[in-house]
Parts: C-alpha cells; structure tokens; sequence
C-alpha cells in the first residue's frame, strides 16, 4: 500500500515525507501538510456533491474537516496501475471526543449544530436517505423473522433464549414507534426538509470528531445524505446515552447545547424523540445474529444482550422524562 500511495500523491504533485497507517486509511506527511488516502467505490458524481459540500461548511468557519482534494487533472478520483479508485484528503491529528468528557461531548453537539447551519444544497434525490418508516417498519419484519427462526429451532442456545425471552418488550417499542411514526406528521417534516436541501453528516459519533488545541475537526463525511437533521442529533445523543445508562441531566444537557445554536421545531422535537425510542441497537444484534454463525455465539454478543437487558427501564424512564 506503502508504493501505492506514492503513485497515488504523484498525481496530486505532492511527495511523501513520512506515513503511517490510520483508521482504514494509510497518512502521508507531505510538503502540503497530512494527507490520508483511502480506496474509493463512490462515483464522481456524489464525490463532486460532497466536496461543495465541505468547501461550504469550510466557509462558514469550519477550515477543519478531511475534505477531499482534487488531483493535478482536477479529479477527485485517482487510480493506481491496477485501476482501483482512490480519494486523497487533508488529515488533521487530534484525540477523539471522549464520551466520558462532559466538555468534549458539548463542544461536539456544539460543532454539529454550527455545522448543521451550513449544510445546505440543492436536492438530489439519489442521495436522499430511506424514509425513516419504511427502515424502521422493515427493521420489525426483520425482528419478527428472526423470532420466528428462533422458535422453529429444536436446540436452542443459551443466546437465543436469552433473544426469545427479550424480543416482545423490544419488539413492540418498534411497533409503536412506526404507529407514533405514521401520525406525526414526519412526512411533512421530511418533505420541508427536502425542499430546503438540508444534510445530514451521516455517521456522526465520537470517533468522527476530534480535538487538538482549540481545534475541532470533523471526519468522514463519507455517509452524507439529504435528510431531517435531527438525524444526526439523534445518533450522536444515543451513542453517548449508551455509555452513560440513558442519564437524563446529560441528555437534556446535549439537547439544551445544540439548541442554543440552532434551535429545533416542535415537529423536530417530536422527531429527535421518535428516533430515540426505536431499539435500534436490539435490532442490530438481532440482524448480526441473523447474517453470521448460529452455532458459536461470542461471548461480546451476549454482554450487549444483557446490557439492553439492563438499560431497558432506564431507555423508557429516558423517553417519558426527558422531553
């Protein structure tokens, strides 16, 4: 990979001084500064919507992000011999957002906000995300189907009937979530959004914002979507939630933070709060139980059942008290 990137930054003019590996990417030192380059199965279409994308939020007072840059042909697509794609980024070293660090958790709420103020373009609708009713009402069917799986089994794991025993509690918070859904008026909402082309980071967590001095740099863009932003605050919030047994001060705190910046609707409210209690991370572990082995079952998977398990009075306790 090492001879690769070299090829790659020679189309770019740039030589490499030092590298190192990072997170799914290889970082070189150049004469420029850091950059990363990482393979690519993205189109130049979507690439070119995202670089206006960055270039808009570096505008408005945000120089730190791993935007994309654009080679000595002015592409944003470079090919090694071999014709795989790749993408060359600015890369800024800092420590990630500690979700232990109440300061660094509302500096990132903060910058999401500000930076939420800023990402607006034209609509395309092949970047449009999937309504949220049709992922969370296919997500059931999905749950259902796995119960179902389950049952039909003759000998049954402890990990499966630890599944069985947890799956109507979760199961029917789905479902009540898609109902609440339905009559919301979230199609509205998501409609006005579209309409005014808001974006959504995609993939907003505390691995995706870092700090270095009074810097605060934002990553991996790579997931962008047109979508109602609150989104974004939703996945961020029940990251950091997870960690923390849903504690309600720390919850309105994030939500308290972001609004002073930019302030949510009612309907968005009601939206960020809809998100929140769908069991998104139960429908997870059901979807890697049903995509992987059924016969060994690991150990981790059985720690985050029980968690959930754990944390359920706590979520709902959450979801009544906090908004």
């Amino acid at each position: 990979m090492y001879d690769r990137g070299l090829w790659i930054l020679e189309q770019y003019g740039l030589t490499a001084k030092t590298s190192c590996k990072g997170r799914g990417v290889m970082l070189y030192e150049t004469e420029e500064g850091w950059v990363s380059i990482k393979d690519c199965s993205s189109t130049e279409g979507k690439l070119a919507l995202q670089y206006t994308l960055m270039e808009q939020v570096k505008a408005a007072g945000f120089p730190y992000l791993d935007r994309l840059l654009r080679n000595l042909d002015g592409n944003l697509l470079s090919y090694d011999r071999e014709d795989h794609a790749y993408v060359v980024r600015a890369w800024y070293s800092g420590k990630e957002c500690d979700t232990r660090s109440i300061s660094d958790i509302e500096k990132a709420v903060e910058t999401l906000a500000s930076i939420h103020k800023a990402m607006r373009l034209e609509v395309k609708e092949e970047y449009t995300r999937e309504t949220l009713i049709h992922e969370c009402t296919r997500h059931n069917a999905e749950i259902r189907k796995t119960r179902k799986y389950i049952l039909k089994r003759r000998k049954k794991n402890s990990f499966e009937m630890n599944l069985l025993f947890s799956v109507e509690p979760f199961l029917e918070c789905g479902e009540q979530m898609v109902e609440e859904l339905e009559h919301s008026g979230y199609e509205t909402l998501r409609e006005q959004n579209l309409k005014a082309g808001s974006i959504c980071h995609g993939d907003y967590n505390q691995h995706n914002v870092l700090f270095s001095g009074n810097r605060t740099i934002v990553t991996n863009f790579d997931k962008w979507n047109y979508d109602i932003q609150t989104a974004d605050l939703y996945h961020f919030m029940r990251k950091i939630l997870e960690k923390h047994n849903w504690d309600i001060a720390l919850g309105v705190g994030m939500l308290e933070t972001y609004q002073k910046v930019r302030p949510l609707s009612d309907a968005e409210l009601y939206d960020l709060r809809l998100r929140l209690s769908y069991p998104w991370k139960f429908w997870k572990l059901v979807n890697h139980y049903s995509n992987n082995n059924k016969v060994w079952i690991s150990g981790k998977n059985m720690e985050k059942l029980d968690q959930l398990q754990a944390q359920y009075d706590s979520w709902q306790y959450f979801l009544k008290n906090a908004f």
